[in-house]
C-alpha cells in the first residue's frame, strides 16, 4: 500500500476547511431583506451612577452635533442620529470597513428612575449627558 503524502493531506484538509468556512458565511451573512432605511446600528455607551446623577457617555466619533436628538421620557433616555460616511477617493481600493455609518439609535431604560437632564457636552467625539436623580 502506497503511503500518503503530507503535503497531500495538508491541502486536502485546507480546501475543506475553506469550503466550510464559506458556508458559514453563506449562512450567516445574508443580504438584509429590509430597507435600508430601517437598519441603524447602535452607539457603545458608559453609564456612571454616583448619589445624585446619571452619567451616559455615548461614543459618536465622526457625528455632527446637530445630526443628534436625545429624548428623556419618563424612564428612558434615546439617541438618535445621523453618522455620514467618509468619503473614500473613486480610483480607490477599500481593503476594509469597520466604522459605521448611517442611521444610529441607543436607548437606555432606567425602570423606576425619574430622569431629568441636566446638561448635556460635546466633546471628543463623545456625547456626555448628566441626569440628576
Amino acid at each position: 500500500m502506497a503511503a500518503i503524502d503530507p503535503r497531500t493531506l495538508m491541502w486536502t484538509k485546507a480546501c475543506e476547511m475553506i469550503d466550510r468556512a464559506e458556508r458559514l458565511h453563506r449562512q450567516f451573512f445574508q443580504p438584509m431583506a429590509a430597507p435600508i432605511y430601517d437598519v441603524s446600528w447602535e452607539p457603545p455607551v458608559d453609564i456612571a451612577e454616583t448619589n445624585s446623577e446619571i452619567l451616559i457617555t455615548v461614543a459618536l466619533p465622526g457625528v455632527d452635533r446637530e445630526a443628534v436628538k436625545v429624548t428623556v421620557d419618563a424612564d428612558r433616555v434615546s439617541v438618535v442620529g445621523f453618522r455620514r460616511p467618509s468619503a473614500i477617493p473613486r480610483d480607490s481600493l477599500v481593503h476594509r470597513l469597520e466604522i459605521p455609518y448611517g442611521k444610529f439609535e441607543r436607548q437606555i431604560a432606567f425602570p423606576g428612575t425619574r430622569l431629568q437632564l441636566g446638561q448635556s457636552e460635546f466633546a471628543n467625539g463623545c456625547l456626555v449627558l448628566t441626569f440628576s436623580k
